[in-house]
């Protein structure tokens, strides 16, 4: 059991929107889990097998005792009703008290998806008479962090200071090397997530 889900469309969203968050709670004693809704590929430089090791390193660094990968398409993630249930069995296993999702306004499709389909699956995760496995388990709480391709400027409810965390943070970012290398031309991407961290 975990008291705290964090569902994210790629293996990284949740690493780059909340991992000194997630670092910070496991310092805390909570246990967290990771739900990637896909694989993340196809990318320049990655495959399903380098993902898969990227997000357990990253897992690993952030002290994360779960991480799971659902097969839901890459860049064609949807909110169908078989998907909501997919993502509804894992809440009804992981049964966590808070989930964390992607912020729903976003310049890539994939992180608006993981947004509606947590808050959907949180709804069917308390369901009986269903076919879904598992037990029905309700989570309390849903808070949203940000995996934005936008600028934006909103006011969060609140923001959790991670200044003890932010080298962790940044080892778990830094184990996605197929998504942030020289060959790609994009360490930069780095900086930017420290900057904003």
């Amino acid at each position: 059991m975990a008291e705290l889900l964090v569902i994210g469309a790629h293996p990284d969203d949740a690493e780059i929107g909340m991992g000194g968050a997630i670092a910070a709670f496991v310092q805390q004693g909570h246990g967290v889990a990771i739900l990637d809704l896909t694989d993340g590929e196809p990318t320049p430089m990655g495959s399903p097998e380098r993902r898969r090791a990227e997000s357990e390193a990253a897992a690993r660094a952030l002290g994360v005792h779960r991480r799971i990968t659902l097969p839901l398409p890459n860049r064609y993630l949807m909110d169908t009703v078989e998907n909501r249930t997919a993502v509804a069995e894992v809440i009804r296993e992981v049964r966590p008290e808070i989930v964390f999702l992607p912020y729903g306004v976003d310049a890539h499709p994939d992180h608006v998806a993981a947004e509606r389909l947590g808050e959907a699956a949180r709804f069917y995760a308390k369901l009986t008479k269903t076919q879904m496995r598992g037990d029905p388990h309700y989570p309390r709480r849903i808070l949203h962090f940000f995996c934005t391709h936008y600028r934006l400027h909103v006011a969060p409810a609140f923001i959790l200071d991670i200044t003890d965390q932010i080298e962790r943070k940044m080892e778990a970012v830094a184990c996605y090397r197929s998504q942030f290398n020289e060959e790609r031309g994009n360490t930069g991407v780095l900086d930017a997530i420290r900057t904003v961290a």
